[in-house]
């Protein structure tokens, strides 16, 4: 908040908080005296500070269309950020003066001014726009559309149509098969498809239907009832669906859809760096956990490689919460940003003297609509109770948590909307893994990390309330969240390992974990060392001067490449996580002694394996039958290629090329009469 402190308009709106100590701790001159009507009586003090050139931060978000207009009718160039310190702070019956935690929300949003924007994505919708669907209601929305979009009609269903005397859109028959694409650039297939007869009379006729017919359109408009044909429909933009009996959400629909027609901006919400993915090698499938979290089917399996559909990705974040290598990388916020928002909001709680805070992280729309139920209808949120607010509560992973909690975080809370309920199997994931380290350094994990999939204020605020036991960390602390998503993650464990007095330099993981080692079953293994060629993050090395195999357990991500290449199944997984510093160096796995060339003395390959070829060949292959060519099978490649050419030194030769045939051969020959074998003799 340093920066900060001279930017900042505080205002107890109308005496209805206590904030006198927040005023006194920033003592500034914006700040102090504190305001009691900033956006009525004293909208001179917020004009007077808008005239700077400076970033100016105002505690109230319910003004923020007001004071925005204000600053804009004043030609002010400051750049205004607004924070919600009454429904998330002041608003609140309990006893604790909220001072700490008003200061840890000042601190947060004046952070976010730091924050790098996701990439962004342009989108060009023509208006195209079928709807589809079941008799008078799909007709009704299409006619309603009709003026701001170009409609087609599809209907599934025409028993109840009552056609009207002037129709300005095409309409057809037709069964939707298939829907493919996203907002802008949809692609349907459909079955049954006919136009309309113009002559129809009392119900809609017809022309003979084809199966297959494929168009595209900007937007869908789905009012069949039917399942609908893509997944997770409620993130899909530019797909609406309702009932067609349900009134109020048709007309919510159409609202929402007569507007989707321009250029539109979309967050590019997640990256992916393909080089450092445990997908597939070599035809294997190592690590599918991103495939298997996205909801909405946004990433896909192309050439071994990960595909990402930005267009349908909907930035839920589960992908990059789950992969294991960092290779899918959430970018609404970076995981640095986060991080660094998770130690400021906890760090500044912690440094104006807070206790036992629990970090509530809910998502932008569900979460602050329940928190503003709260805070006007129930006793508002905890003074400990420190609320973070993203898009989504899924893209959160044990390294965010991990960092709440070497932070100073007693407990954390995951706000999730009820809808998304079958969204949050990866979340889990990520909470199991948390508290198995947890578990594992010898720290109560009763409650420590709850989910909530809840739209009840009321149980939100119960379950706000319960008491855990204090984590036995001696002292909170923060990292640097510099470098790949594994760096900054086993950044994190160590240190809140070193922080916890009973933790043991092995912590056990649960199956599936992204840390542990492998162990090699050595008296199987032939050093072919493909599962080094196989493993994507460069935890198994070779050694070019002789065989062996190296294992560096902080790189390994347990995805299994190694174990479904390896020709002998000798490699076998074992989650763990590992803390001490050998866990970064290489160490040897198996190594055997080299085997030498018994012609030049060079080494080429592993003794064990020269040896057992020996005695699987020896007088057992036609062509390992004599003593010469049984000593082939000890020599080096190029030594092998000098034996067989001193045995034989015509096997490699070739007999004279034939001369070419032209065209006076074949004249002379005929003079001759002679063939043209007998003449070339001659």
């Amino acid at each position: 908040m340093t920066a900060s402190k001279g930017r900042v308009l505080l205002c107890n709106c109308f005496k209805t908080m206590s904030l006198e100590g927040t005023a006194g701790e920033l003592s500034s001159d914006l700040a102090a005296p504190l305001c009691t009507e900033l956006c009525r009586g004293e909208m001179n003090r917020f004009e007077e500070a808008a005239r700077s050139n400076d970033t100016l931060l105002v505690a109230c978000t319910q003004e923020a269309p007001l004071f925005e207009e204000v600053a804009e009718e004043l030609g002010a160039s400051t750049r205004l950020q607004f924070v919600n310190i009454r429904e998330t702070a002041g608003w609140t019956t309990g006893k604790t003066v909220p001072t700490a935690k008003v200061l840890a929300l000042l601190a947060d949003a004046a952070n976010l001014e730091k924050m790098r924007p996701a990439p962004i994505r342009e989108i060009e919708s023509d208006g195209m726009c079928l709807v589809y669907g079941h008799g008078q209601a799909a007709l009704e929305a299409a006619q309603a559309l009709e003026d701001k979009l170009s409609v087609t009609l599809v209907l599934s269903h025409w028993d109840d149509v009552l056609l009207p005397p002037v129709l300005p859109f095409p309409v057809y028959s037709g069964r939707l098969r298939k829907l493919q694409g996203s907002f802008g650039n949809f692609e349907v297939t459909l079955d049954g498809y006919a136009a309309m007869i113009p002559a129809s009379r009392k119900a809609p006729e017809f022309q003979l239907p084809r199966d297959g017919a494929r168009a595209k359109c900007a937007l869908v408009v789905d009012l069949s009832g039917d399942t609908a044909p893509i997944t997770a429909p409620n993130k899909r933009s530019g797909y609406f669906r309702a009932a067609p009996n349900d009134t109020q959400g048709i007309e919510r629909l159409i609202r929402d859809a007569s507007e989707m027609i321009g250029t539109f901006e979309k967050p590019i919400y997640v990256s992916y760096n393909a080089d450092i993915c445990a997908h597939s090698h070599a035809g294997k499938t190592g690590c599918s956990n991103c495939l298997d979290a996205c909801p909405a089917g946004a990433l896909g399996s192309e050439a071994g490689k990960i595909a990402v559909d930005h267009g349908i990705c909907g930035g839920c974040g589960s992908c990059a919460a789950t992969c294991p290598t960092g290779a899918i990388s959430y970018q609404y916020p970076t995981r640095p940003d986060l991080l660094v928002r998770i130690q400021t909001l906890l760090g500044a709680y912690g440094a104006a003297g807070g206790k036992a805070p629990v970090l509530l992280i809910h998502e932008s729309g569900h979460g602050s609509e329940l928190i503003n139920a709260m805070a006007r209808f129930g006793d508002g949120l905890p003074a400990n109770v420190l609320p973070l607010s993203l898009h989504a509560a899924t893209a959160i992973g044990h390294d965010a948590l991990v960092t709440a909690f070497l932070s100073g975080a007693q407990r954390v809370v995951l706000l999730v909307d009820p809808k998304k309920a079958e969204e949050t199997a990866p979340l889990n994931s990520e909470i199991v893994l948390t508290e198995s380290l947890l578990k594992a350094m010898g720290h109560d994990t009763n409650g420590r990390v709850t989910l909530l999939c809840e739209s009840d204020p009321d149980a939100v605020a119960a379950a706000l309330n319960v008491a855990t036991q204090p984590l036995k960390l001696q002292n909170p602390t923060r990292i640097a969240p510099v470098g790949g998503k594994r760096d900054i993650a086993r950044m994190a464990i160590t240190a809140l390992h070193r922080a916890s007095p009973d933790a043991p330099i092995l912590l056990p993981l649960a199956e599936k974990a992204p840390y542990g080692r492998i162990e090699i079953n050595c008296d199987g293994c032939t050093l072919c060392l493909s599962c080094v060629s196989a493993c994507p993050s460069g935890a198994l090395l070779d050694n070019p001067d002789r065989p062996q195999v190296s294992f560096i357990e902080s790189a390994c991500v347990q995805c299994g490449l190694c174990q479904t290449t390896c020709p002998e199944k000798v490699i076998s997984l074992v989650p763990q996580f590992n803390t001490a510093e050998t866990a970064v160096r290489a160490t040897v796995l198996h190594e055997e002694e080299p085997a030498t060339c018994t012609s030049c003395g060079k080494a080429f390959g592993a003794k064990s394996t020269i040896n057992r070829i020996r005695e699987r060949l020896a007088g057992k292959h036609q062509m390992f039958q004599s003593e010469h060519q049984i000593s082939l099978i000890g020599m080096c490649d190029d030594c092998r290629i000098q034996a067989q050419w001193d045995a034989d030194p015509g096997f490699a030769g070739a007999s004279a090329r034939p001369r070419p045939r032209t065209t006076d051969d074949y004249l002379e020959a005929e003079k001759t009469g002679l063939s043209m074998d007998d003449f070339l003799k001659n």
